[in-house]
């Protein structure tokens, strides 16, 4: 549904210094918890106001709406994507984008205790922090000493939607530097499609070998995307 559709379906609204207290998002939020507001109110409180017709609740229900209601669809908008709504100027979008992203990096933080790898799962679930809702591909590593303690997990290169370029000698010069046990390379897919490329493969079978010969296994590569991912080892053709 276009905007324009929305915000026909939409009449003047009242200023939300007219509601009941309960029902204006920070006063509600003082008198019954953050737990009780809904994601548009959490929104509206930061963005602070709407507009002449639209109070900040509506404004915020109209950015949710166009993404499906989907937080992770949310997180993927730019301040300039935000600015497309009616009643975000540049201010408002770098306070929900701030806000998102803070929200990530929470994440992250309760990932950066020690883990243990043990399987391809909790391998997409230690780096989704970092690949989670990115528009472009990137490439990392993992890092374990002999117990599959994650020792390390370091950006390798950024590229465009269709690819990034991983040098196996940059790599292994970072595994070694940290005298590190075994590697695990990770690299998303934007598309959403899990299915390795033909240069993922080669890339797979050339760091294989060149691990064997410096006594530095490959344990793993998967191929991230948002919802899924593919693990060679899963697959047996590591």
């Amino acid at each position: 549904m276009k905007q324009t559709d929305i915000l026909a379906a939409y009449q003047p609204a009242l200023n939300i210094k007219t509601w009941a207290e309960e029902d204006r998002p920070r006063e509600k939020l003082l008198l019954k918890g953050k737990a009780a507001l809904s994601d548009a109110e959490l929104i509206a409180i930061l963005i602070g106001s709407g507009t002449p017709k639209l109070t900040a609740v509506d404004v915020a229900k109209l950015i949710l709406t166009a993404v499906n209601n989907d937080l992770n669809e949310l997180a993927r908008l730019s301040v300039k994507d935000l600015m497309k709504h009616k009643g975000i100027g540049e201010a408002k979008a770098i306070t929900i984008v701030s806000a998102l992203e803070l929200g990530r990096r929470r994440k992250e933080t309760a990932a950066a205790a020690k883990t243990q790898i043990t399987c391809s799962t909790d391998i997409y679930n230690y780096i989704k922090p970092q690949l989670l809702d990115l528009p472009h591909e990137e490439f990392w590593i993992i890092l374990l000493n002999r117990a599959n303690i994650v020792m390390k997990k370091e950006s390798i290169s950024a590229g465009g939607v269709a690819g990034t370029v991983a040098d196996p000698k940059i790599i292994f010069k970072k595994a070694l530097e940290q005298l590190a046990s075994s590697v695990i390379l990770v690299h998303n897919h934007p598309s959403g499609n899990t299915k390795p490329s033909a240069a993922d493969i080669s890339l797979t079978k050339k760091m294989k070998e060149a691990g064997q010969f410096l006594d530095l296994p490959i344990l793993d590569h998967i191929v991230f995307t948002n919802n899924d991912y593919y693990s060679f080892a899963d697959e047996g053709v590591l």
